[in-house]
């Protein structure tokens, strides 16, 4: 049975979403996302929760009987840096089995306000729809007596598409819920990994690096559920070139990723590229999606750099969030990705590419399952989707995953398709070609 406090969390989710549109922007300014202590923020251990504070849990501004504890944590950038960042604990109002899934959102931003946990304090913004509509898949964790915890998976200046940070964004807020009073969640804590697109991004990538930048937490890891899968953003790059929906998030991507990593692309823009990089600076997935159609590499920069492998700060760049190249999860993994990307309007085939969901590689997403196979861990359970796409799948894989991280809690042997996984694509980094 949901009791009363759950349901008023999806019954406001749902009211939420067919209101937003009529909702006013929300207050940005907010002090507890700034670390301010006279101690130098580089003399904390990962995970250090540095401010605290409990409020009511929001859905588009609506209020819910919920409440949510919100950490800023110490973490890292890409490049090692010290950050402080947010993350959403969301205690089991009934009191729960004991059990947390960490869920990483899709909110797909370059703007550090549209984080899930601006959207759980009551901000509403255009940005914020993500976030605030997945509500409606953590109800149903709820329900199910797992707590909860969110983090703001992209830190602090919203690298987005910043794979590594993503990762270890997500394992510092693992600590921290563990480290904070009143989450009731201790160091020997169970913890789920369930992400969806962007918020697969962060769950494939924590999994990856667990084992070097958390092992403490790695050890309490039951398995990670991911589906709309990035592996190797040199390839999608290509595959949603020319789409008249998904083609936003190629300058999306790169500005993200540029920004994570400290290089300057703008020398190799056209003036049309500085244009849309301009426009974009701040821009969430919301305000990308069907804006350039029949945008691509070609179209952003020079004549000269056509093939994005003659750009080497990019080639740099692209290898490093490219998750084909990181170290295998050690821990059960189940990977589900669709294949109808036509219902989006990408139709690419590309030789060495081929068909996806609209924004994700399915060749990619199927070798790199089968990589997880080959070199060492083959309790990886693989579902491809070929009648759906990135935005149609998710109905579909989001009970599925929850099902398959409630046996992994419960002890049950993690099922396997490692042997039965159709061939994918190369995932070897790209190698600069020159201009």
């Amino acid at each position: 049975m949901i009791r009363k406090p759950v349901r008023a969390l999806i019954a406001a989710a749902a009211l939420a979403i067919t209101s937003a549109v009529a909702l006013p922007a929300a207050a940005s300014a907010d002090s507890f996302y700034s670390y301010d202590g006279s101690t130098p923020l580089s003399s904390y251990a990962p995970g250090t929760v540095l401010k605290t504070r409990t409020l009511t849990y929001h859905v588009f501004g609506f209020p819910t009987p919920v409440q949510a504890t919100q950490l800023l944590y110490r973490t890292a950038d890409a490049q090692g840096n010290p950050t402080a960042n947010v993350t959403s604990v969301v205690r089991n109002p009934l009191g729960g089995n004991g059990k947390v899934i960490s869920y990483q959102s899709a909110y797909d931003s370059l703007d550090p306000e549209d984080a899930p946990s601006r959207a759980i304090a009551g901000d509403v913004r255009l940005g914020g729809v993500l976030p605030n509509a997945e509500s409606l898949l953590i109800a149903p964790a709820l329900a199910l007596g797992y707590s909860v915890v969110i983090p703001d998976t992209e830190g602090p200046t919203a690298d987005f598409a910043d794979g590594p940070e993503y990762g270890q964004t997500t394992l510092d807020s693992i600590r921290a819920a563990t480290h904070a009073p009143g989450t009731g969640m201790t160091e020997s804590t169970k913890f789920g990994l369930i992400g969806y697109s962007g918020g697969a991004i962060a769950t494939g990538w924590a999994s990856a690096i667990a084992a070097s930048y958390a092992p403490d937490v790695e050890k309490n890891l039951v398995g990670f559920a991911e589906g709309g899968v990035l592996v190797d953003p040199a390839h999608n790059l290509k595959y949603v070139g020319g789409s008249p929906v998904w083609s936003g998030v190629i300058p999306m991507a790169l500005i993200g990723v540029s920004r994570g990593y400290s290089i300057d692309l703008k020398p190799y823009a056209s003036e049309y590229g500085l244009k849309v990089l301009g426009e974009l600076e701040h821009a969430s997935i919301a305000n990308a999606l069907g804006r350039y159609p029949g945008l691509t590499w070609q179209k952003l920069v020079k004549p000269e750099y056509a093939n994005p492998d003659s750009v080497p700060p990019f080639v740099d760049a692209v290898n490093k969030v490219n998750i084909g190249s990181a170290a295998t999860p050690s821990i059960p993994g189940f990977i589900a990705q669709a294949n109808n990307g036509a219902l989006e309007g990408t139709v690419s085939n590309e030789p060495g590419i081929g068909t996806g969901d609209g924004v994700m590689v399915a060749g990619d997403v199927r070798a790199l399952a089968n990589q997880y196979c080959a070199t060492g861990n083959t309790s990886i359970k693989y579902t491809q989707y070929d009648l759906l796409s990135h935005a149609t799948a998710l109905p579909a894989w989001a009970p599925a995953a929850i099902a398959w991280l409630g046996d992994r809690f419960a002890g049950k042997a993690a099922p396997s398709s490692c042997g039965q996984i159709p061939p994918g694509n190369s995932l070897e980094p790209e190698q600069h070609t020159g201009s």
